[in-house]
């Protein structure tokens, strides 16, 4: 047998990220080797995973739910079973391990990205939240130049289209990069009624099949918002030159602005299986299938809409801000997402709250992930101190 290129970890390998990453795996054959898979509360799901690909070890980050599948002895024998964020560094730092891919969703992925990186890993980032919360300490981790350094690896599909379109180009011939957004399921919905639009219909994005927190973060733009500063910490661009446009095809994933006017654009089924074979296969590039000119259809953009959808704004001048002002952003609206799946506030209320308790926050420098975790905490709790009323609108 030929030896593995590569050996991978897939952290959050039971959500959609994690289901495609194995699917490329899959695909890849022997030139790579799943040596670490993790979940957040789904044991079941991840203990079939670890019967079919026998890695080294697994983890479970919640840490109810470890304690439960430990009882349940439901992993094959001489397969470690690590828990809680601890288990996820040490999955993440794992020896003889050459790529971590962080399919993690929300902030509790930035101190396994950190763990990857101080292990000398190479990191297949889909977990933005490292960025949005941790740019700074990313950055530190691989000494500067994020991608010159070739150790963080754009997933998400607007950053790894825009990674391929500079591929090393100078930033200096840059005049803007450009960022799609589908404009999710209430592109057309008049803004009365955004208030009383339904979780399941924030659910039912029209072109990219995703998780939850992700899907109602489209709804919102908030999404776009958290991309547009994962792009200013992985592309060194200033905010002034990260633009955003809708283009609810969704085939277009990213566009480059040469200083000349020329524009270059990346073309892509909505599929995340595209981004991932491109991070895994680096430096080269694996066989996939073939592109249907005519199958991908026209193409259409527009302006989004900041004042139906503000959560966009809100995020970019979070951004701007600096400091500990994104960490702030990220945290209410994870906390905001998860009160409208619950049913206790309405669809606008997510980038109302959002607003209202980064009014209320001083930026401070990120000097460490401790400073990161207490403005956490206390965002969190800001949020549920704040929030409106219970209401039954989204049951």
């Amino acid at each position: 047998m030929t030896a593995p290129r590569d050996r991978l970890v897939v952290l959050g390998a039971t959500g959609s990220i994690g289901a495609s990453a194995l699917e490329v795996a899959a695909e890849l054959g022997e030139s790579i080797a799943v040596e670490g898979l993790s979940c957040n509360r789904g044991w079941r799901e991840l203990a079939a995973l670890a019967a079919r690909w026998r890695p080294r070890a697994v983890t479970i980050a919640d840490e109810d739910a470890w304690r439960e599948a430990r009882a349940a002895a439901a992993f094959p024998a001489g397969v470690p079973v690590l828990g809680g964020a601890t288990g996820l560094c040490e999955l993440a730092a794992m020896d003889g391990v050459d790529v971590v891919l962080n399919g993690i969703v929300g902030a509790a992925g930035l101190e396994a990205t950190l763990a990857a990186l101080g292990a000398g890993k190479r990191v297949a980032l889909a977990n933005k939240e490292s960025l949005v919360v941790g740019g700074d300490l990313v950055r530190a981790a691989v000494g500067g130049d994020m991608l010159a350094s070739g150790r963080v690896l754009p997933v998400d599909s607007e950053h790894n289209a825009i990674w391929q379109l500079l591929a090393g180009r100078l930033s200096d011939e840059v005049r803007r990069i450009v960022l799609t957004a589908s404009g999710g399921p209430f592109r057309r919905t008049p803004a009365a009624r955004l208030g009383a639009v339904t979780a399941a219909e924030a659910l039912a994005h029209p072109t990219w099949d995703m998780g939850p927190k992700i899907s109602i973060d489209s709804a919102t733009l908030a999404n776009k918002g958290l991309e547009v500063i994962e792009a200013h910490h992985l592309f060194g661009l200033p905010y002034a030159r990260i633009d955003v446009t809708v283009h609810p095809q969704s085939i277009v994933h990213g566009l480059v602005e040469w200083k000349d006017g020329t524009l270059f654009a990346e073309l892509g089924k909505p599929d995340m299986k595209l981004p991932i074979r491109s991070a895994l296969a680096w430096p080269d590039r694996a066989e996939g299938p073939a592109a249907d000119l005519a199958e991908l259809g026209g193409l259409t953009f527009e302006p989004p809409d900041l004042e139906r959808f503000p959560a966009l704004a809100i995020a970019r001048s979070a951004g701007e801000a600096g400091g500990t002002a994104p960490a702030v952003f990220n945290a209410v609206n994870e906390v905001a997402v998860a009160l409208f799946l619950d049913g206790r506030i309405g669809f606008l209320d997510i980038p109302a709250l959002c607003a209202r308790v980064l009014d209320a926050h001083e930026p401070r420098a990120v000097d460490s992930l401790a400073t990161l975790m207490e403005v956490d905490r206390w965002a969190r709790a800001e949020a549920l101190a704040v929030r409106p009323a219970s209401s039954a609108r989204n049951r």
